[in-house]
């Protein structure tokens, strides 16, 4: 690899033994990736916070500095950890306090153990967003700027919609972007490599949050880990749309960076997508590709009695927990039946003030940061059967929790919850 002075000084520990092994974590990091060199970042999203009994072991042995040695750098170094070089912020990790009593939580001492997690991080400049979604709360990279993030749904959206760089970071090379603001310059950060691979045309009009989730669904069903590029009969797409469209294609597939053109920064035409070269043939998505991706997702749910609701993949929007409360208002949950709606926290706080949490909870429905059931693998005691408005969960949730799916409207799952039975059907 080519290495600038500053790289060179880095690795050679000018700034210290914990910034020397984040470099030599990122310099055999884009050997392995045959990278030429390594590119600025100024934004990291990455995940330092979450517990679990192996970080429980390490703290206890040497301290939060020894456990992001470990688990952050790749490093069995006795060293203190210094400040982020760059912004960093912590992604979704187990649940929040307001979950108390309401999700099958960790033991005590772990609950405790992210806590003082975030109390450490945060005093090293981690911003502790706790959100798949940081997009959401603040943090929006611009155009064109390279950056470092972890999370599928979360990658696919700031490639995409707002024209950031990145690939699908993992904890260790984004902990070493934090200390040293650099990172292989592959995959994403290459404009070649951004480029439309497949041109799928909608022939069936494309509107709404469900829609646009089933078109993703299809879409990274095709393309697995290539580039789709989607024209035809679209609607305009708000941030719920593009959220539940990249996160379906980054579940069926592992989609990173999609193409609207006229919509999204980086094709405003179709030839552009393609970088004027000849535009693949089309493949159709009509009414028959909608009807099977629709039976597809909800080929995991054959008992109608449903258990368990789960609103919020990725984390929910302010216009969804405002809807969410509309359709709950002056109603009750069936007796066996619960509701989880996911926010970031700092939208929550948003909703509280707007009288939504109160609504939401006087139907005895509930709303709770920080996580979800597939990132804590956790969902009420003895769900059997749930259903979501994500084409992302009821892709996941079956296979971790083996529990049966139901996939709909925010408002067939609504109606779920009140009656504890599905009645969904497509429109």
């Amino acid at each position: 690899m080519n290495l600038t002075d500053s790289d060179k000084a880095m690795l050679d520990g000018a700034e210290g033994p914990a910034v020397a092994a984040a470099m030599d974590l990122l310099v055999r990091y884009g050997r392995a990736l045959d990278a030429e060199h390594l590119c600025d970042v100024r934004n990291v999203a990455g995940t330092m916070t979450q517990p679990s009994p192996a970080k429980a072991r390490l703290v206890a042995e040497g301290g939060w500095d020894k456990a992001y040695a470990v688990l952050n750098l790749d490093s069995d170094g006795d060293f203190a950890i210094p400040d982020m070089r760059v912004p960093t912020c912590q992604l979704q990790q187990s649940f929040g306090p307001d979950a108390a009593g309401i999700a099958p939580h960790p033991a005590h001492d772990l609950v405790q153990l992210q806590s003082d997690a975030e109390s450490f991080y945060g005093r090293k400049g981690v911003n502790i967003l706790a959100t798949c979604t940081p997009y959401q709360v603040g943090n929006i990279p611009v155009r064109g700027e390279h950056v470092a993030w972890m999370e599928s749904s979360a990658v696919v959206y700031a490639n995409s919609v707002l024209g950031a760089r990145t690939n699908c970071e993992g904890t260790a090379s984004t902990g070493a972007a934090s200390l040293t603001g650099r990172i292989p310059c592959w995959g994403n950060h290459r404009r070649a490599n951004r480029l439309g691979t497949h041109h799928i045309k909608v022939r069936t009009r494309v509107t709404g949050a469900l829609d646009w989730g089933m078109l993703g669904y299809f879409a990274g069903d095709l393309v697995q880990e290539e580039r789709p590029v989607i024209s035809g009969d679209l609607g305009q797409p708000d941030l719920l749309d593009l959220k539940h469209f990249g996160a379906a294609a980054a579940s069926s597939g592992g989609v990173e960076i999609f193409h609207l053109p006229g919509i999204t920064p980086e094709a405003p035409t179709l030839e552009s997508a393609f970088a004027g070269d000849t535009v693949p043939e089309a493949v159709p998505y009509g009414a028959d590709e909608r009807r099977a991706v629709y039976e597809d997702l909800n080929s995991q749910g054959t008992r109608t009695d449903v258990d368990f609701v789960l609103l919020g993949c990725p984390h929910a929007s302010l216009d969804q927990v405002r809807d969410t409360a509309r359709l709950l208002e002056g109603r009750r949950l069936n007796s066996g039946t619960q509701l989880w709606l996911m926010v970031p926290r700092a939208l929550r706080t948003t909703a509280d003030r707007n009288g939504w949490t109160a609504v939401i909870e006087a139907a005895g429905a509930r709303v709770m940061t920080d996580s979800c059931p597939a990132m804590s693998r956790t969902a009420p005691p003895g769900t059997k059967v749930f259903a979501t408005d994500s084409a992302k969960q009821a892709h996941y949730l079956p296979a971790i929790l083996g529990i049966e799916a139901w996939f709909g409207t925010l408002a067939d799952c609504v109606e779920a919850a009140v009656t504890g039975r599905w009645k969904g059907e497509l429109r």
